[in-house]
């Protein structure tokens, strides 16, 4: 029992380390990756750059841990036993008993189902079950259902709106004005008006114009930053953008300018004065205004008004009253009790027991008592220990520019140097036909993980350390 405990103690010292080390492994993969990318890095015209991963780095230290902790050997001696023979009851004496069973005869008993009862229907007769509309129609109306004796019955009658007519005038027209207006009165006569004063003139001479070319400068030369591409592209989301240096020339244009070559001028002439003889009409009287008065006009209607609004009304069948029968009735119907012949069975004779005695069985058997008591023995069992290394973080993964192989900066065979040396690293296993596919592709990333460098593209430093450049 006690060696079986310290075993399992030792076990979880063992998984202790492990366990902390997938603890820390997924502390790291929840921390955010640090993006030194948002600046672009300071390049030379045909120089490209790519966002990769530079892993984590970290530092190992060795570590004695006790692995199993000091515990203590027991060892059990056995107990020693005498043989002897003694007599026991194999099997007590009991009683058995017998059972008589009961005897029954037939009987029958008339039982009642269901109780005598009253309900609400559309007739005496042949009348369904009257709705709850209906009944709460009827109770409004003044019905007491509740009080109501088996086979009364009640009819619901309609009583139509009621009406009565007058007479009313009613205004058509307003009263208003009419309005005469004698016009004014004019005599003709002539006069003699200046249409055009006496002014001076202003002649406009155009200037004169030439057309002549010039070339200009709309775009200086200048580096950008494009996107570029090569062997390798993105690994990932967040990895494997390329970015190229590139001199762009100045751009010039040709334009043709219209310049001035002889100004314009303004010339003074004289213009004489005009007039003009004009036909006037000159104010004789003015007009006036008459007002006369048109009185109102009237319209005798007749107008209908409601006295008393429609209504339902409840009574007893057979009753006199005002209103027409809607068809809607409700009775209270007697429903009787049913009964139902049952078949039973009772005791004739009551069911007895008898009994029998049976004598108890005797055995000899061997048995064995204990002449010397079992012993414990105890014995120390030390401590172990054991020595592990454990890994502390000293850099987090971060996202950097790092100068890379393009389309802009390659040229010969060096895809197939690439992959030579690529195979000769024992990553790839392809052919080296210089067209860089996935299995080129996974190469690379392969020998950055083995070699602790940056991964998401074919950069200059994975060259470097290939011996290609």
């Amino acid at each position: 029992m006690f060696n079986k405990s310290f075993a399992s103690a030792a076990v979880l010292a063992l998984l202790l380390p492990a366990t902390q080390a997938m603890a820390a492994s997924h502390e790291e993969k929840k921390e955010s990756r640090v993006d030194a990318t948002n600046t672009l890095p300071d390049a030379k015209p045909g120089e490209c750059f790519a966002k990769v991963i530079v892993p984590a780095q970290y530092d190992t230290k060795s570590e004695e841990v006790m692995v199993k902790p000091e515990t203590e050997k027991v060892e059990i001696k056995p107990a020693i036993f005498d043989t002897a023979e003694k007599s026991i009851v194999a099997k007590e004496g009991f009683t058995k008993i017998k059972v008589i069973p009961a005897k029954f005869r037939e009987e029958f008993e008339e039982v009642e189902i269901s109780k005598a009862s009253s309900s609400w229907v559309t007739g005496l007769k042949k009348g369904i079950p009257a709705s709850p509309a209906l009944l709460a129609g009827a109770k409004t109306n003044g019905i007491d259902i509740t009080s109501a004796s088996v086979g009364a019955c009640y009819q619901e009658y309609y009583v139509p709106a009621k009406y009565e007519k007058t007479e009313k005038d009613i205004l058509v027209k307003e009263e208003s004005e009419e309005i005469k207006v004698a016009p004014a009165q004019f005599e003709e006569a002539e006069e003699s008006v200046v249409v055009t004063q006496a002014s001076k003139k202003k002649v406009y001479k155009a200037a004169e114009y030439e057309v002549v070319e010039e070339k200009i400068e709309i775009e200086p030369a200048k580096a950008v930053w494009k996107k570029g591409d090569g062997p390798i592209t993105k690994i990932d989301n967040s990895t494997g953008e390329i970015m190229c240096l590139i001199q762009v020339p100045a751009k010039y244009k040709v334009i043709k300018k219209t310049v001035l070559k002889t100004p314009s001028s303004i010339d003074l002439v004289e213009v004489p004065e005009a007039t003009k003889a004009v036909k006037i009409s000159k104010l004789v009287s003015d007009a006036t205004v008459d007002k006369v008065k048109i009185p109102a006009e009237y319209k005798k209607v007749t107008l209908t008004n409601r006295v008393s609004d429609a209504a339902f009304t409840w009574r007893a069948s057979g009753t006199e009253g005002e209103g027409t029968y809607t068809g809607n009735q409700i009775c209270l119907k007697e429903i009787p009790a049913k009964f139902a012949k049952i078949k039973k069975l009772v005791i004739d004779t009551a069911a007895t027991v008898e009994e029998e005695k049976v004598e108890p069985v005797a055995k000899l058997i061997k048995v064995s008592n204990v002449a010397t008591p079992a012993e414990e023995i105890r014995t120390k069992v030390p401590a172990e220990f054991a020595t592990i290394e454990k890994r502390s973080k000293v850099s987090s993964e971060r996202l950097e520019w790092r100068r890379v192989l393009c389309k802009t900066n390659m040229g010969g065979d060096i895809n197939k140097k690439i992959q030579q040396a690529l195979k000769d690293a024992g990553v790839y296993e392809g052919t080296v036909d210089g067209n860089f596919g996935k299995g080129s592709m996974k190469a690379v990333e392969r020998f950055q993980k083995e070699n602790g460098m940056a991964t998401g593209g074919l950069t200059i430093d994975v060259l470097e350390k290939l011996g290609v450049m």
